[in-house]
């Protein structure tokens, strides 16, 4: 299990940050600090501010106001490009970013110098060995699976490789937007599967995993925070911000809030009344 203790110098350190767009804050005034060893689901309501959140922690948006600290660097006074290759970040729109016809493995092979293409760049044998041997952590070791163009994947495949990518140019910072978003149930759990794996291995860096529902947190999570309305309205170990009343008052609808095997599960009181 990985230490969920934080450290003098946390790896990411928000202090008063808000985010303001045409009189609309969509970040207000957050506190908060993801420490070494962590790993943390974010969750709230559409509108939250959940994934402006992750952005500013991935030093893709810069905050009207506030301090953001970053891996010891402070935005403002560090050399973005460098800091960015430094954290990774999973998400529907780095997919999109990818050439379709690109094969699966190259898409890892490219995590390496966080570039589009592999032509812009040299690769060792090292990291092509690296990058196989991700897919085949993945699940995905056949060299059948590595040549196919990354656009006709699956969604859980895709999710499956960006992920590799991710890991492939050894980050000091991982950053999930909703990865089990649109999956079945099979390819959600096998995803699942995976991020515990992750989760629970000492050698994988601070994890910020944003999700809508419970469900989509993996066993191995150490800590969570509630958003609502731009606001942390709670943030700490996960046993005790994922609570019933907790998670009422973000989602604004009572529920009750189970744990099991390491899996959490949320559900309507009125339902759970009616049976």
């Amino acid at each position: 299990m990985a230490d969920d203790r934080p450290t003098a110098a946390p790896v990411v350190r928000l202090e008063g940050v808000s985010v303001v767009r045409n009189g609309t804050a969509l970040l207000d005034d957050i506190w908060w600090e993801v420490g070494a060893g962590q790993r943390w689901a974010l969750l709230g309501p559409n509108g939250s501010g959940k994934t402006t959140l992750l952005r500013v922690v991935g030093s893709d948006l810069w905050p009207t106001r506030g301090v953001v600290e970053l891996l010891g660097e402070r935005l403002g006074r560090v050399d973005m490009r460098e800091l960015r290759r430094r954290i990774a970040v999973v998400s529907a729109s780095v997919g999109r970013t990818l050439r379709p016809e690109l094969p699966a493995f190259d898409v890892v092979l490219t995590g390496r110098h966080a570039v589009l293409e592999t032509w812009w760049n040299e690769y060792t044998d090292g990291d092509r060995s690296r990058a196989a041997s991700l897919l085949a952590d993945a699940g995905f070791g056949d060299r059948g699976f590595a040549e196919r163009p990354f656009g006709l994947l699956s969604e859980g495949e895709r999710q499956q490789v960006l992920l590799a990518r991710a890991l492939m140019g050894s980050p000091e910072l991982v950053l999930m937007d909703e990865p089990a978003a649109g999956l079945d149930l099979g390819a959600r759990e096998q995803l699942l599967d995976r991020l515990a794996s992750l989760a629970g291995d000492p050698s994988v860096p601070p994890l910020v995993l944003v999700t809508h529902h419970l469900e989509e947190i993996p066993p191995g999570v150490t800590h969570a925070a509630l958003m609502r309305g731009g606001r942390l309205v709670a943030a700490g170990r996960v046993g005790d911000v994922l609570t019933g009343e907790a998670v009422s008052s973000a989602f604004g609808v009572e529920v009750s809030v189970k744990r099991r095997d390491g899996r959490w599960a949320a559900r309507s009181r009125r339902s759970t009344s009616d049976c």
